[in-house]
């Protein structure tokens, strides 16, 4: 399974959706999934980690909240290698 890279929003979404705090996840060149600074989180776990549409195979949890970028990079990967 390819290493997954982090990519402002900004660089990747040409919508204009998109804030500082929001990162898609790349594995193989291909948005598999999303991180970002949530508005309304649980406290103390302000940023959201969740597996894109169509990438949810088999894979458990598909999203979550983590307290920094780092872990949810870090919780982000542990679903998507299915450990």
């Amino acid at each position: 399974m390819g290493t997954l890279i982090l990519k402002r929003a900004a660089a990747s979404r040409p919508s204009g959706e998109w804030n500082d705090d929001d990162f898609d996840v790349l594995a193989d060149r291909a948005v598999v999934g999303r991180i970002f600074k949530a508005n309304a989180s649980p406290i103390g776990a302000s940023w959201m980690w969740t597996l894109a549409f169509g990438h949810h195979e088999d894979r458990t949890p598909t999203h979550g909240y983590a307290e920094s970028r780092e872990a949810a990079m870090t919780a982000f990967a542990k679903s998507w290698r299915r450990e």
